[in-house]
């Protein structure tokens, strides 16, 4: 009887460890912490555009808020990224196919990995650019009798610019959102290049254009409108059957009608399989919300204690997409109860009494014309501020806006309030530069603050929550004086700009400007005193 033998399970066992587990110095390159990435040899673009371009990356810091730890070493503030094998090669191919697509047709990337003391890692991307592929030319075929202005002009590729692959598909892209903004709802543009032997950095451009015809809007089909009418919906988009057709101005109607209150998506879209083809039938579906609202709320500050607040809103009010909202907040409750307990910071006596406000306010979404809404508030408020001021006010507001372009407003305001200011003599003297005894009885008596406003808005942020790109403006002039109904006498003008630029791969730069000035003049009770 033989004796089993063990060596052969033995010899399986030991090749599938030595397969497996990876050798000192191979667990040292996979875990081998990039500290650096460098790029040599690129002339013709930055270093964080290559980084973007690839999936190595180097150590980095978390946040900016995060720098003095970073700086110390701390591992909580870094972003640690490791060396994976595998990927450095790919990322030497990434660059050469982003080179290639930017015109660069001679690109050859090498890589070099150093490892140092402690497991670090440095990554080079040794680049030898080569000759770009310049565009000596470009054409338009089939545009002839095209006769629309600027319908050519500021496109992103020109000639004498490098062959960039991404140029070629936004000046197609550009081409046909421009024509299918006049109207050629089917236009189809095909570009194509021609590199010469005898002359392999230069390109002939050509784009093919099929503008087809012109057309109009058809039938306007409305559905999923329950309490909305066809009518609101129509006059909301701020197009009709038979206009001519406008690819942004059937996205801006979309956009438009998510500005109602009461609905909660919207679809417009345009048929291009069915009818003539001068004529394009469109679908606009919507789904409605809630006719009324209601929301509620409460919550605990050491400054104003208990506070409630509540709103309700009906999203249709009469019909027409109208809005008619009641709002109230109040403050201060339980102030004197819960002073030395919950509420150190509240006021007391009269400074801890209720605060709050309640108002109505009312929305046209449209009037005398479809670019118009209108928007009125009445409102009534006491606020104030322990030990300071006690502030009263009364009052009515009115707004007209007017859409002049794409994201663009101007609006026209009135606001006309009774304001009784209770306040501490020093701030009267030190603020307003009234010390007088009897002036301050006058200001402290209610008074009318009116102004009228006129304001212009431009918001091309590419997102309302979010921005990455993009800008938006701001620009208030407000007045006041006796024609207006107010006893006090200034005027105001403020400008404000920002600006939104990506950083990096997901980080944004915002800058903000915002600057203004203020002139006062006269109070008119004062003016009138003996």
């Amino acid at each position: 009887m033989s004796r089993p033998s063990f060596l052969p399970s033995l010899v399986w066992v030991a090749l599938c460890v030595w397969i497996l587990v990876p050798s000192p110095a191979a667990s040292q390159l996979g875990r081998a912490e990039v500290t650096r990435v460098t790029f040599q040899g690129n002339e013709s673009f930055p270093d964080d555009s290559l980084a973007r371009a690839i999936v190595t990356r180097e150590t980095e810091c978390r946040s900016v808020v995060f720098a003095p730890f970073c700086w110390a070493g701390a591992d909580f503030a870094l972003r640690r990224f490791y060396l994976p094998e595998r990927d450095v090669p790919l990322d030497r191919l990434r660059l050469e196919a982003w080179y290639y697509q930017r015109g660069f047709r001679e690109i050859a990337v090498d890589t070099v990995t150093s490892l140092g003391e402690e497991g670090r890692a440095t990554v080079s991307f040794i680049i030898d650019e080569g000759e770009p592929v310049i565009a000596a030319r470009v054409d338009f075929e089939g545009g002839d009798g095209l006769s629309e202005d600027g319908l050519f002009e500021a496109l992103p590729l020109q000639a004498g610019d490098r062959l960039s692959l991404l140029a070629l598909d936004a000046t197609r892209d550009t081409l046909e959102r421009r024509l299918a903004n006049r109207g050629y709802a089917r236009v189809s543009v095909l570009r194509r290049h021609l590199i010469p032997a005898v002359e392999p950095y230069r390109a002939l451009v050509t784009f093919d254009i099929d503008p087809g015809s012109r057309v109009r809007y058809g039938p306007i089909v409305v559905s999923g409108n329950s309490k909305l009418s066809e009518a609101t919906v129509l006059n909301t988009l701020q197009f009709s059957t038979g206009d001519l057709y406008r690819r942004d101005e059937m996205q801006q109607g979309q956009a438009r009608l998510f500005g109602l209150d009461i609905i909660r998506s919207a679809a417009v879209r345009g048929d291009f399989q069915v009818g003539p083809d001068s004529v394009i039938p469109i679908t606009v579906n919507v789904v409605e919300g809630d006719a009324y609202r209601v929301r509620y709320g409460g919550g605990w500050t050491t400054a104003e204690c208990f506070g409630v607040e509540a709103q309700w809103a009906a999203r249709n009010f009469f019909g027409g997409g109208r809005l008619l909202q009641v709002r109230g907040r109040a403050a201060n409750l339980l102030t004197p109860q819960f002073h030395d307990i919950l509420c150190p910071q509240g006021g007391r006596g009269a400074f801890g009494d209720l605060t709050g406000t309640i108002s109505l306010d009312f929305a046209q979404p449209w009037i005398f014309s479809t670019r118009n809404s209108f928007s009125a508030s009445v409102f009534l408020e006491r606020q104030s501020l322990p030990d300071v001021f006690i502030r009263e006010a009364v009052g009515i507001e009115f707004a007209l806006i007017r859409l002049i372009g794409p994201q663009t407003s101007l609006t026209l305001a009135y606001r006309t309030e009774l304001v009784r200011l209770d306040a501490a003599e020093v701030l009267f003297c030190t603020n307003l530069l009234v010390c007088n005894p009897e002036d301050v009885s006058i200001l402290e008596d209610a008074n009318w603050l009116s102004p009228i406003g006129l304001s212009f808005s431009r918001n091309f942020a590419n997102n309302v929550l979010n921005p990455t790109r993009g800008y938006s403006v701001v620009l208030e002039i407000e007045h006041a004086s006796r024609w207006t109904g107010s006893n006090f006498r200034y005027d105001r003008v403020v400008a404000e700009g920002t600006l939104y630029s990506g950083l990096g791969r997901s980080g944004v730069l915002a800058a903000r400007l915002r600057g203004g000035w203020v002139g006062a003049g006269a109070f008119k009770a004062l003016l009138q005193t003996p």
